[in-house]
């Protein structure tokens, strides 16, 4: 099943036929559409929205190649026509925090935002908020694997890359978390299909 320019794939055939793609169409990714996908991805939820999320979007070649280093030479790294990194910078988003109050708060709102931030985030060191701001990412990263294949494009999820090397290249600062790297393009292979445990399984109802 594929999306078309005209309809997208629901979010039930997103995730159903999602498969972790390492084999891409060697053709450069449409612009329109990769900014479609990460806006998609940008409207995951966040609590308070914090939206601690950050893209960085590779296609140089050049640097790809130097990230395909990074990553133990995964080969997918390069064969893809762009590589989302996807990583949390609460520092950034603190010093920025009023920028996330809603406008039809007002002054009042942002206001507000400041002192709920300060007060949570306050006493805490760096790594610690670093952490909080990280699971507000990995939303996001969820997000962005499920808004591509809408639009008939696929992913493969990486946590599998030197942390320190990636920010290195990439100019980010120090305080910055990884959500992961997400090789984003057409795929050239099926992929396995899904094997997953049963609802049985890994639920329990109470």
């Amino acid at each position: 099943m594929t999306a078309t320019a005209t309809q997208p794939l629901t979010a039930v055939q997103a995730i159903e036929t999602r498969r972790s793609i390492r084999k891409f169409v060697q053709e450069p990714i449409d612009q329109n559409d990769l900014r479609e996908v990460l806006r998609l991805a940008s409207l995951a939820p966040s609590a308070w929205n914090a939206q601690t999320w950050r893209f960085a979007v590779v296609q140089d070649p050049a640097v790809k190649e130097q990230l395909r280093e990074a990553a133990y030479g995964q080969a997918q790294v390069t064969n893809a026509p762009a590589v989302i990194v996807v990583y949390s910078d609460m520092e950034d988003t603190l010093q920025t925090v009023e920028e996330t109050a809603h406008p039809g708060m007002g002054e009042q709102g942002r206001t507000g935002q400041r002192a709920t931030f300060d007060g949570a985030f306050g006493s805490l060191d760096v790594a610690q908020r670093g952490q909080w701001g990280l699971t507000q990412a990995n939303i996001a990263f969820s997000f962005l694997m499920i808004a591509a294949r809408s639009l008939g494009y696929d992913t493969v999820p990486m946590l599998g890359f030197q942390p320190d090397k990636v920010k290195e290249i990439l100019g980010l600062p120090e305080h910055v978390q990884f959500a992961g790297l997400l090789p984003i393009g057409k795929r050239a292979e099926e992929g396995f299909p899904h094997h997953r445990h049963s609802i049985d399984r890994v639920t329990k109802f109470y």
